[in-house]
């Protein structure tokens, strides 16, 4: 496959992955109230606390994604808060009278899905900014 077309693919990716992120974090801090609001409703305690450290999150996700600065390990966390957050709030108990739930739970798998195989292939060789944890040990989550 063309190296171009690669470099461009990677690219694209990165850019959904951060800006999927960059939007989230976005929509929370412009409404702080609503999304604790939303948090309590899943039953969490201290909502705003929570909301407030989901929307730094997301921007540090974000910033690594599209940063490409520990993008495996970003990655991998991304996935594993995606799966968390299908399961709170949009799990098995949130099906019962609303299919549509059931689509919202399924449509955070294929997120999940891209993101672990960011993780395995990493940021694209030029289009990155290099610190990770995997180089540094010298373990690698890159294909061969």
């Amino acid at each position: 496959m063309d190296s171009t077309f690669k470099t461009a693919a990677i690219l694209i990716a990165r850019l959904i992955f951060g800006g999927v992120f960059v939007m989230a974090a976005t929509f929370k801090f412009l409404d702080m109230a609503a999304t604790a609001g939303y948090i309590a409703s899943a039953g969490f305690p201290f909502p705003l606390f929570l909301a407030w450290v989901a929307a730094i999150f997301e921007t540090a996700l974000a910033i690594a994604l599209l940063s490409g600065a520990f993008f495996s390990e970003a990655a991998l966390l991304a996935a594993a808060y995606v799966l968390f957050l299908a399961l709170a709030f949009h799990g098995p108990s949130h099906w019962t009278g609303n299919q549509v739930e059931f689509g919202f739970f399924i449509d955070h798998f294929t997120f999940i899905a891209g993101l672990l195989f960011a993780a395995v292939h990493g940021p694209g060789e030029k289009l990155a900014l290099r610190n990770s944890v995997f180089e540094r040990t010298g373990a690698s989550f890159t294909a061969p």
